[in-house]
């Protein structure tokens, strides 16, 4: 069942401010929306911004026209909300990789034995030169097996040292390709926004807090939002909550769309209310640590210690 959503005069889609802080909502109080889940956060939506409409309005933006695209204003959005990029985990060095070569317990009871080895090549008992006169000094083939005995363990040690260099080479190669087809797929990844009235398809990171988005099967969501109209609409939420079932979202029971989920049924439109490091992925990938800390983690802790 569909629910329709009002007309909004297309001249509400953006009011292009010149000062500072002329959007209704900041945000900190977007980050702590979409937390909230179901009946909850409708309760939420309802009572302290009037519904959903009124949440575009504070956006400055249009459910119908969405945002007009003035550069200007796309860029004092990236600022105040942030941009929708999570930075990725920082990339580990060669010695790094080494390291972690080096913890491998076959190649660690190997570098032992190669140590120990080493030792008793060069450790000569005291006293060892002076033989009894009735016994063999030995040969001289006894003698040099003795100097060479160091061989050994020089070999194991040599041994190691190159599985380690081969083992962090390959994985150094990986974690360069991985980031190199991660870049070119994030790039090239592009989803369906409405701007000035016409529906167009842009970059994912183009996306910015106030969107108009549009949804369908299939889709991957890109950001956080709130449901504006929507049409038999199904989520998987694996990725974040673990459950497996679908989740049916609608406006009056469970609004909220979350980045990283998939759409399985349905179609229907969203506000974008949170991106990057501030959807709910981003909050989860900075808790792993895949994220670093950018100016957008720090402008929201500032912002949390001061209310």
């Amino acid at each position: 069942m569909t629910n329709n959503v009002a007309d909004h005069h297309p001249g509400n889609s953006v009011a292009e401010g010149n000062h500072e802080g002329d959007f209704g909502c900041s945000l900190v109080e977007l980050r702590n929306l979409m937390e909230l889940r179901s009946a909850e956060a409708v309760a939420r939506i309802n009572d302290s911004y009037g519904g959903v409409q009124n949440v575009c309005k504070r956006l400055k933006t249009s459910p119908v026209e969405g945002l007009s695209g003035n550069p200007t204003d796309l860029e004092k959005r990236r600022q105040v909300f942030g941009q929708n990029f999570i930075p990725p985990k920082k990339a580990k060095t060669f010695l790094q990789l080494v390291w972690e070569a080096l913890q491998d317990v076959t190649l660690i009871i190997l570098e032992i034995a190669a140590i120990i080895s080493l030792g008793l090549s060069f450790y000569h008992p005291p006293g060892g030169d002076n033989e009894l006169c009735g016994q063999s000094t030995g040969g001289v083939e006894d003698e040099g097996e003795s100097q060479a005995g160091w061989i050994e363990g020089a070999a194991i040690l040599f041994s190691v040292i190159i599985v380690v260099l081969v083992t962090a080479f390959n994985d150094w190669s990986k974690e360069k390709q991985f980031r190199g087809l991660q870049s070119r797929i994030e790039q090239e990844q592009k989803f369906t926004v409405i701007r000035k009235g016409q529906v167009i398809q842009i970059p994912v990171a183009e996306i910015v807090v106030g969107d108009i988005a549009q949804i369908k099967y299939g889709d991957l969501l890109p950001a956080d939002g709130i449901l504006i109209q929507g049409n038999d609409l199904k989520i998987d939420e694996s990725s974040l909550t673990g459950e497996s079932d679908q989740v049916k979202k609608s406006m009056d029971k469970d609004p909220m769309l979350l980045s990283g989920t998939h759409v399985m049924e349905g179609s229907g439109r969203m506000v974008v209310t949170a991106v990057g490091i501030n959807s709910q992925t981003g909050i989860i990938f900075t808790l792993l640590g895949a994220g670093g800390e950018g100016d957008e983690e720090k402008k929201v802790k500032k912002g949390k210690k001061m209310s």
